[in-house]
């Protein structure tokens, strides 16, 4: 029997007795997620961000620094989005305007954040636009901008990494920790969309329900025909990446897809996790191989710390005030637009989490892990869950068309089609077809 079997008490060894301010820290975090809880009964509000990667027209690479690098971009797409973000040394990093941010990856992908949109049709309204106006940059120099999973001609090494602290310090650390981590840092690009939630229990189980969904949605938003200047060597390349980045802070956050998950449990994964870099006034950013919980083991964290802790884990779902879905390949925008038209479905109307909560209601780890493996090695063909992948995607399609208002369900027609035809971008792109 231990010492806290005996007495009750925390042994010396244990985090409680290292870290007396481990307690509130927990508080801090559970707080910092519950302050994203929406009122019940509102819009169903959407946020989606779309990393593009710039290659000339020969598809050779872009970097940040060329003569028309995107650093240069930046600076033109300033007359749009005036307002600038520099690092320390004035290198131009993001612009933005109200409601959309245009930011850089590691290797200069270049990303728009856009929203919260409340209907598809301004959603689309925006990343169109946004398309059209990087296009009208890019074409008379000879570039053009590419909405798929990884870059098309390069390795991820030979990518010149941006002018970003944080970024130098997080390459060292994931490119020891395993084979991947530079590739997703500087080879990949993604579509991410965000949900809001209304209570406690509505954000674990939307958070639940969208881990169970993520061997799905990276099926049938699957655009990698290509890895490290090769023709890839089986589908989901995206999933197969994450799973060789750090499994310390990627894939499933421990025991989420358990009923009894709870914010506590999060937050101690936070607080238990090595934190890479942290904010010091010399530097900006300091590495660090402590855990979050070392570091502040003696004072609360403020909503600062705490938020750029949350921002350290890269799992396939992430939790912020908000609930970041994850899996998605950049796609063309009828597809980013289809692909958030299916989230919006499947998250905002009550009939729909149940259909889920049914489909879902036995998936725990083990199945997750072994639907990620069969996607990767038979896509379409591949048993999921106990049933047909094929005849998941098709109820999970119809249920999310079903939670939609009727004016909306067309923009879900792109993906209901590639899932129709049992074909993804990627396997369109290695025939080459048109989508």
């Amino acid at each position: 029997m231990n010492k806290t079997a005996a007495t009750g008490q925390p042994s010396p060894s244990s985090p409680t007795a290292a870290q007396p301010a481990r307690e509130s820290n927990i508080d801090a975090i559970v707080s910092f997620f519950e302050s994203g809880i929406k009122p019940f009964g509102g819009p169903g509000e959407l946020g989606i961000e779309l990393e593009q990667i710039i290659v000339h027209d020969d598809l050779s690479p872009v970097s940040y620094s060329d003569e028309h690098g995107v650093a240069w971009v930046l600076r033109q797409l300033q007359q749009d989005y005036p307002r600038t973000t520099t690092d320390e040394h004035g290198d131009l990093l993001g612009v933005s305007r109200p409601s959309e941010a245009v930011t850089i990856e590691p290797a200069a992908q270049i990303e728009l954040s856009a929203g919260p949109f409340a209907d598809l049709a301004t959603a689309s309204d925006a990343f169109v636009g946004f398309v059209q106006r990087l296009a009208a940059i890019l074409e008379p120099v000879g570039e053009k901008a590419l909405p798929m999973g990884y870059h098309p001609t390069a390795t991820a090494r030979s990518l010149e990494l941006i002018p970003k602290r944080r970024y130098q310090f997080m390459n060292l650390y994931l490119g020891e920790r395993d084979t991947y981590g530079p590739c997703m840092m500087r080879g990949s690009a993604s579509t991410q969309v965000s949900i809001d939630y209304t209570s406690t229990a509505d954000c674990l189980r939307k958070l639940r329900l969208a881990f169970a969904l993520v061997p799905v949605l990276s099926l049938i938003c699957d655009n990698t025909p290509v890895f490290e200047g090769k023709p890839r060597e089986h589908q989901l390349v995206r999933t197969d990446i994450w799973q060789h980045v750090d499994n310390d802070r990627c894939g499933l956050v421990p025991d989420v897809l358990d009923p009894a998950f709870d914010l506590r449990r999060y937050a101690e994964y936070i607080l238990d996790t090595v934190a890479i870099l942290i904010p010091c006034h010399k530097e900006q950013w300091c590495y660090s191989d402590r855990t979050f919980g070392d570091i502040y083991a003696t004072r609360t964290m403020t909503r600062a710390e705490v938020e750029h802790a949350v921002s350290m884990f890269f799992t396939d779902v992430r939790l912020k005030t908000y609930i970041e879905i994850r899996p998605a390949d950049a796609m063309p925008i009828p597809y980013v637009i289809a692909y958030a038209a299916l989230i919006k479905g499947l998250f905002y109307a009550p009939a729909s989490l149940d259909a889920l909560d049914e489909l879902f209601a036995e998936v725990r780890r083990a199945d997750y892990l072994a639907a990620q493996g069969a996607l990767m090695e038979r896509g379409y063909e591949a048993e999921v869950y106990g049933m047909p992948v094929a005849e998941l995607c098709d109820r999970v399609m119809a249920i999310g068309k079903d939670g939609l208002a009727e004016d909306e369900q067309l923009f879900l027609e792109p993906l209901a089609d590639l899932v129709a035809r049992r074909v993804t971008l990627a396997d369109l792109a290695e025939r080459g077809e048109e989508a």
